[in-house]
């Protein structure tokens, strides 16, 4: 254990010292902490350091408690996962949808985070009301019908709070501290939307992104790439569950035991789901499902929104956690090695430190050419790709189904690259000056994506 724990410290502090990591991590073995460290600043305008207790907004790990939550509900007879969203939202425009496909990403419901990016009144702080009023009154299509294919988004998990608030006549964050967090002793734990309430909690991790254009760190707040935090910032069961490490251990253990829902559901909440053609894809309820060579069933979710990276690994074979919580977001393909690389530590295996690639620098071209590629493209991995500009049109961006937006710089004026993640896209049309008709995303890979509006 001796030599993990030195092998850990080596790893985290080599990238911290690089200045691609500042978070914090936690690995354990059958609940007794092997590893726990914190690097870098929880305030950077103060100079407040992060500590193993700083409290961090969890992004998208915190579907799995929205997920237990509604098992709960379950469990008590409540309402039943077979149910129809309709029986509980009566004028829900789209039939058909069950509680277990918002659980599992079968609705075929659109991910609402383009569209208020697209449409709100950016003076107004969203709530998950608004984004019900918005579906029952702008009615987007299905992308398929419900329970026929799988996709990701956040919309199924907004709906879920909206029922936890229906059926226990609580707010969400009151149902989930009084049915989760306090009986769990998660004491640093809650629902919490900073801006729209006004309160930080103490030893709180401020997110920050990184700006390649004075090449330093702000508040997502401030940056127009990613200012919809503050306008999105009322919306809950999708993310905004505020979290520490050990508060997150805590979590992990209960789910050994009975103490929230029994064995039975925690079981099917931990099964990876069959389409009705029988291909499978990797989600339960509310948890990434995974059979990994020398790692067994891998149960898990991660988590990204500007400022915040986030990663809870469950290795249910070996009863091994891994607990990841960052608070920047520059270069995010080298947090997941990171990732990889504590991974093959806590189980023995080859491990090295990650290199840290030179950075990709963005030129000057005529920005005109931004409208050319506006639109929304299927990729050939079954996701659609939205490309959009900025308000001023002098911004490109896009935005796979379900995950945050990313701005894209110019190598050129057909080629681009993600300044966060080790991503080009490069377009192409028919004819010069002619609307794109056609992407290539370069990441592992070659990825073509076809334009469909």
């Amino acid at each position: 254990m001796q030599n993990k724990q030195k092998q850990l410290q080596e790893l985290f502090a080599a990238m911290s010292e690089k200045g691609v990591f500042n978070g914090v991590f936690l690995a354990a073995d059958k609940g007794e902490i092997v590893f726990e460290g914190a690097y870098g600043l929880a305030d950077r305008e103060t100079g407040r350091a992060l500590t193993v207790h700083s409290v961090f907004e969890l992004a998208s790990v915190s579907k799995t408690f929205t997920a237990m939550g509604i098992l709960i509900l379950a469990e008590q007879g409540k309402l039943s996962l077979s149910d129809f969203v309709e029986q509980w939202i009566p004028d829900f425009p789209y039939k058909g949808i069950t509680v277990k496909d918002l659980l599992r990403h079968t609705s075929g419901l659109p991910d609402y985070t383009p569209l208020f990016i697209k449409d709100w009144d950016r003076s107004k702080i969203a709530t998950n009301w608004d984004v019900l009023e918005y579906f029952n009154v702008r009615r987007p299509p299905l992308q398929f019908q419900p329970g026929e294919n799988w996709e990701y988004t956040n919309t199924g998990y907004v709906l879920l709070a909206l029922l936890i608030e229906k059926i226990s006549g609580l707010s969400f964050a009151e149902y989930m501290s009084e049915t989760l967090f306090k009986p769990l002793g998660m004491h640093s734990t809650r629902i919490h939307n900073r801006r729209l309430s006004g309160n930080v909690p103490p030893d709180f991790a401020f997110g920050y992104v990184y700006s390649f254009e004075t090449h330093s760190y702000h508040l997502p707040d401030e940056q127009p790439a990613t200012d919809f935090v503050v306008y999105l910032d009322g919306i809950q069961g999708d993310g905004t569950v505020n979290s520490t490490l050990h508060d997150l251990l805590l979590w992990d253990q209960a789910l050994y035991t009975e103490k929230l829902v029994s064995k039975k559901t925690l079981d099917e909440a931990f099964t990876s789901g069959k389409l009705p053609d029988n291909k499978p894809y990797s989600y339960g309820y509310g948890w990434i499902v995974e059979q990994k060579e020398h790692l067994g069933k891998v149960v898990s979710h991660s988590g990204g929104w500007p400022g915040y990276s986030t990663n809870l690994a469950r290795y249910t074979d070996h009863g091994k956690t891994a607990i990841y919580l960052s608070n920047t977001d520059r270069q995010l393909d080298i947090q997941q090695q990171i990732i990889n690389e504590a991974e093959n530590i806590l189980f023995g295996l080859p491990h090295s430190v990650p290199d840290v690639p030179a950075e990709l620098r963005s030129v000057k071209i005529d920005k005109t050419v931004y409208m050319l590629y506006r639109g929304v493209y299927k990729m050939d991995m079954g996701l659609d790709l939205s490309v959009t500009t900025g308000p001023e049109y002098d911004q490109l961006f896009i935005q796979l189904s379900g995950q945050p937006q990313y701005e894209i710089l110019p190598l050129s004026e057909e080629r681009f690259f993600v300044r966060e993640l080790q991503i080009e896209i490069e377009f192409a049309a028919k004819k010069a000056g002619k609307p794109a008709h056609e992407l290539t995303l370069f990441q592992y890979g070659e990825h073509r994506g076809v334009r469909v509006t």
